[in-house]
């Protein structure tokens, strides 16, 4: 799906000057750019927007709002990387951003101390359609990100910062750092996962994934389980990665685990190389690196493991 947000300026104006159209709120923090309309809210400004297809730039601040995408495509941007909070709100009990439309990008915001009654509250809900990310920040929530199912749609994660994120103390179970449905898709490249508070850092069921050049930094976790872990099997590669497994775990079996739930995807070739994995100064312990419950072909060459770290083990 193509990202580029050039309005097809008639579908624009159309959703603009429709009578159900939100008005135009004079000196709003939230500015669909191709218009250069301002919006008090930031429901108001993606409602305008409608089905078509915009850049809506978000004023510095912090923000307890929260809005829903149903449709069109919508790229969401702080005028300044880092000076935009979402914080403390959800929309229908599930994220600052709930996201059903046909696509979205988020450039430069942060979503923080967002939580709900199931355990569930996230940075974002996606619920249909692709996603890009960069440069953005979740912290301190239930969930940085939570998606259902499209094994049509792709996400795409850089350069991000996911810090003090999990549960496994609510009725729907376990929330992640992330936590992905059956996309058809997932990458995550250059971005950092720190100071867990349960589950895992990355869940995807998705059927190929990209997990490159990020940092796992367990030391400051608390109650919590895998790095990674693909429980449907995947393909595709886990590769310049740097794992540090922390003390205080709910799970130290594994940094990887590939297939412990119900298997929906190949994984022969999966490949898994050239990340380091150690544990915390002083911590002496037994862990795999790769624990395989689907007995796939996968490919490890060039990971380098601290004393301890088992580099496979098939369960």
């Amino acid at each position: 799906m193509s990202m580029n947000y050039k309005l097809a300026a008639s579908a624009l104006a159309l959703a603009l000057c429709a009578p159900s159209a939100v008005a135009q709120q004079a000196g709003g923090d939230f500015t669909i750019v191709e218009t250069g309309r301002s919006y008090n809210s930031l429901q108001s400004a993606v409602s305008a927007v409608g089905s078509g297809k915009a850049t809506i730039s978000v004023a510095p601040g912090n923000y307890r709002q929260c809005a829903v995408q149903e449709a069109g495509v919508i790229t969401y941007t702080a005028e300044k990387a880092g000076s935009a909070v979402f914080e403390r709100r959800a929309c229908e009990g599930k994220a600052a951003l709930v996201l059903r439309g046909n696509g979205a990008e988020i450039r430069g915001l942060t979503f923080r101390g967002i939580s709900v009654a199931d355990g569930n509250g996230a940075g974002i809900r996606l619920e249909r359609g692709s996603l890009n990310i960069a440069y953005s920040s979740f912290e301190d929530s239930q969930q940085g990100i939570l998606t259902a199912d499209d094994a049509r749609g792709f996400i795409y994660i850089a350069r991000s910062t996911f810090s003090g994120l999990g549960t496994c103390e609510h009725s729907a179970g376990c929330a992640h750092s992330i936590y992905v449905g059956n996309y058809g898709e997932l990458s995550v490249v250059d971005s950092r996962f720190e100071r867990g508070t349960g589950g895992h850092y990355v869940k995807a069921r998705s059927g190929k994934v990209t997990i490159r050049g990020n940092s796992f930094d367990d030391a400051s976790g608390r109650g919590t389980n895998y790095m990674i872990d693909l429980p449907a099997g995947a393909r595709g590669t886990i590769t310049g990665n740097w794992f540090v497994q922390g003390r205080d775990k709910e799970n130290y079996s594994a940094f990887i685990a590939l297939g412990a739930e119900t298997v929906l995807h190949p994984s022969d070739g999966l490949r898994v190389q050239n990340n380091e994995a150690r544990f915390v100064p002083g911590l002496s312990r037994s862990s795999t690196f790769l624990a395989d419950w689907t007995g796939s072909k996968v490919v490890m060459s060039g990971n380098r493991l601290m004393d301890g770290v088992t580099q496979y083990q098939q369960r």
